[in-house]
């Protein structure tokens, strides 16, 4: 388990991201399951902002859904948020993320220890960089599969 990834097959290309339960088990355990069940197979980034980040992970494509799973607990931790980094997408209160994610494209610390750090992507980030941008954007990079090895 300490070695899984979880690859995304973008509408952009493979995107490899190493999952870290040591940060957020509750976190990454959530994710896993997600994959398992096909969730985030076809799902949209509702939600890219150059120089800042892209966030998926709702169903309807709005950034007002999640999966019809309980909200989590946080597991704020102190990986910094820099490029790369993925971490899950929640509403002003602390215990809410649910299935939403983003990957941000620069350091944006200041996030830091407000936001679940689960996983770093290892390749492909150029691939989240050809993400179209918007919030929405006008024709959304979306999820084709993804997978956990």
């Amino acid at each position: 388990m300490a070695d899984q990834k979880l690859t995304l097959e973008l509408s952009t290309g493979e995107v490899v991201i190493k999952l870290r339960p040591d940060l957020a088990p509750g976190h990454v355990a959530r994710i896993t399951e997600l994959v398992s069940e096909g969730f985030y197979d076809g799902v949209k980034f509702h939600r890219v902002i150059p120089g800042f980040m892209a966030q998926g992970g709702c169903p309807n494509g709005t950034g007002m859904g999640g999966s019809d799973k309980p909200d989590l607990k946080a597991e704020f931790n102190a990986e910094p948020h820099t490029r790369g980094t993925c971490s899950m997408a929640r509403t002003q209160v602390p215990d809410s993320a649910n299935s939403q994610f983003f990957i941000c494209f620069d350091d944006a610390h200041f996030l830091d220890g407000q936001y679940t750090v689960w996983g770093q992507v290892e390749s492909g980030m150029d691939n989240v960089d050809a993400l179209p941008k918007g919030e929405p954007p006008r024709e959304p990079g979306m999820i084709v599969k993804a997978s956990i090895a």
